[in-house]
């Protein structure tokens, strides 16, 4: 009996339908055009304790030599996430620009030293981002612990931190402290962070109002930083789905304190790019008799028609 053609020949055959998933994917990277600036002015303090990172991450094939058919797998292939930073060290002389650097900095060394980055994005990859970035700023925090400790000069510095990582149309954030993440939709800026002060902690518990923090005089006193050696940190953890036309907005308090979100929302709105609306912020921080120092990033988001908004 003559065996069967399939097990005799290596010519071409359809893929069975169990195996779709081996064809070659729809890169997410390729729903995503974003366009982002950061600035940062140190006002009237006499050092900078803000810092800012824009980064963009990638998981890339290119075929260098093959002998499979065209079309069997791509030539070039890649999928890239984008992370935004933003740290505002406390502690006046005691380091708080120490602290801001350090959570930037060990944060990003943690990332390069994890042997998985997630680059595609499901329910479980999603449930996984957020527990790592709980994890992410347990350490973090362990790490400027750490350093406080080692040096009596910086015994009493901590940080505030905010990040926002996107992939494709999801985007992750991060944050402890009270700089902010904003997204601007539709005409409408939203807050997507809950300051951590003594203030907002008030409004919450219904002792003042709402429109009554940002005067209160306890909006500067935080209840949670990184770095205050107060117990095991407990970072915020959000999940948004980005649309077309979105903008995200990372900022400290410099810009928050004397910068309105009314006026915040119409420099988003009427700035030709992600810098000049940075420039503008900074500015008009400054203009009005801002003194701390003062941080800005934006990042304008576009997707290619046909691509599904997460809602």
């Amino acid at each position: 009996m003559n065996p069967e053609p399939s097990m005799m020949d290596t010519g071409e055959y359809a893929l069975p339908g169990k195996l779709r998933e081996t064809l070659t994917p729809d890169p997410i990277s390729s729903l995503a055009e974003v366009d982002s600036a950061g600035r940062s002015d140190v006002g009237l303090r006499p050092t900078n304790q803000d810092c800012f990172l824009i980064a963009r991450a990638d998981r890339t094939l290119q075929a260098i030599a093959t002998n499979l058919p065209t079309g069997d797998i791509p030539e070039r292939f890649g999928e890239v996430a984008f992370g935004f930073f933003v740290a505002d060290g406390v502690g006046g002389q005691g380091g708080g620009d120490v602290a801001s650097r350090l959570a930037v900095g060990v944060l990003v060394n943690l990332l390069l030293n994890s042997p998985a980055w997630i680059m595609r994005v499901g329910e479980p990859e999603a449930n996984q981002i957020l527990d790592k970035i709980t994890h992410r700023y347990r350490q973090v925090d362990a790490a400027i612990t750490e350093a406080a400790a080692a040096d009596p000069a910086l015994s009493k510095m901590g940080t505030t931190l905010t990040l926002a990582c996107s992939i494709g149309e999801e985007l992750f954030l991060g944050h402890v402290g009270d700089s902010r993440a904003y997204l601007l939709r539709d005409g409408a800026l939203i807050r997507l962070t809950r300051d951590h002060t003594f203030a907002q902690d008030l409004a919450d518990q219904g002792f003042i109002r709402q429109d009554e923090v940002s005067s209160h005089r306890l909006r500067h006193y935080l209840t949670k930083a990184l770095s205050w050696r107060e117990g095991e940190v407990w970072a915020d953890v959000v999940r948004v789905g980005l649309k077309d036309g979105d903008q995200l907005l990372l900022c400290t308090d410099g810009l928050t304190e004397v910068v309105a979100d009314e006026q915040i929302n119409s420099i988003l709105t009427v700035a030709k790019s992600p810098a000049e609306a940075c420039d503008t912020l900074i500015a008009s921080a400054l203009a009005n008799e801002g003194k701390d120092n003062v941080t800005a990033v934006v990042a304008r988001y576009r997707f290619h028609l046909g691509s599904q908004s997460v809602s």
